[in-house]
């Protein structure tokens, strides 16, 4: 399976436990791996062929930005679910960080791999 990839996308979102973190938004960093067959755009060079990360990075923006969540491990599985089932991808890796969490680290985060087979009511369903 080849990979369309997204790293760390830069997003204010409203997240966390504690209180102060319920007032303000807050940076996370979101690395997105998409699991996305590119033979089709490579032989016909034309861009509706693609995984057009252009719009994931854009939807990712969006939901963030119209949500809030408590956990890190919530708004990523959420991006998963969606990103699944909005760009139709067989597989997603979501890395989503918050900067300076905890004293003395760059980040801390989490990294969570779905399928699309992880979501059934997302999935393409035959009509015959």
């Amino acid at each position: 399976m080849d990979i369309v990839y997204i790293r760390d996308l830069k997003v204010q979102a409203l997240i966390g436990i504690y209180t102060w973190e319920r007032r303000i938004r807050q940076q996370v960093n979101i690395s997105l791996e998409m699991g996305w067959d590119n033979r089709r755009p490579a032989a016909s060079d034309n861009i509706d062929d693609t995984l057009n990360y252009k719009a994931a990075a854009k939807f990712v923006k969006t939901l963030v930005a119209e949500t809030d969540y408590e956990l890190v491990e919530t708004l990523a599985e959420t991006i998963a679910q969606q990103l699944i089932h909005t760009m139709q991808i067989p597989w997603i890796k979501v890395t989503l960080g918050k900067p300076c969490a905890v004293t003395d680290s760059a980040e801390v985060g989490v990294c969570i791999e779905r399928w699309a087979k992880d979501y059934p009511s997302t999935q393409k369903t035959s009509t015959t």
